[in-house]
Formats: C-alpha cells, structure tokens, sequence
C-alpha cells in the first residue's frame, strides 16, 4: 500500500476549504466522537472542557465550542439526518447554559 508524501494534502484538502481546516486546524483537540453523542449536555460539556484546556484558540473559550460546533453542522449540510442536526442545534443551547450565557 503506498502513502502519499505528508506534504501533500489529502484529497478533501485540496477540493474544500473545510476539508483544510479539518486536517490542519489545531484549536482545539476534541475528544473522540463528541459529535455523535446522543445527549446534547455531553456534546456541550465535552465541546467547554476542550475550549478551556486550549492555549492555542484566538477568542474566548466559550467562542471557540461555538464555532466549532456550527463548524460541524455546517460542514454536513443536507447530508445531517434532522434528528442529528435536532441534536446538535440542542447542544448548542446546553453550551450557552455551561457558559452562562443563556
């Protein structure tokens, strides 16, 4: 099997901007599968413990999940099943919440 150089970006890289963020993006390190939780709380509180332990975020932790989190629904699109994008709209509202900001 061969592999490509590491300087040359995957395919998704080089078609999509998001495609580049995705595989370039340091901002935050999120835990595995944070998206595909079932409860919007966990997806909320996983999203605010990964913005608080960064250093390398630019605005406010409560920015950063934020942004990461419409980053996600918007990168899906149409392909988001409505009771996952119903989810993650949820999430959003729960991470307002962990940041007292409701």
């Amino acid at each position: 099997m061969s592999r490509r150089p590491k300087s040359q970006p995957d395919k998704t890289a080089q078609k999509y901007w998001s495609g580049d963020v995705t595989s370039k993006s340091d901002a935050l390190d999120l835990e595995e599968g944070v998206f595909t939780f079932d409860s919007p709380g966990r997806i909320a509180q996983s999203l605010k413990r990964s913005a608080e332990a960064s250093n390398r975020r630019k605005g406010t932790a409560y920015q950063s999940a934020m942004s990461m989190l419409n980053f996600y629904i918007n990168r899906a699109g149409k392909n988001l099943p409505d009771d996952r994008k119903q989810v993650l709209e949820s999430a959003k509202d729960e991470l307002r919440k962990a940041f007292g900001r409701d």
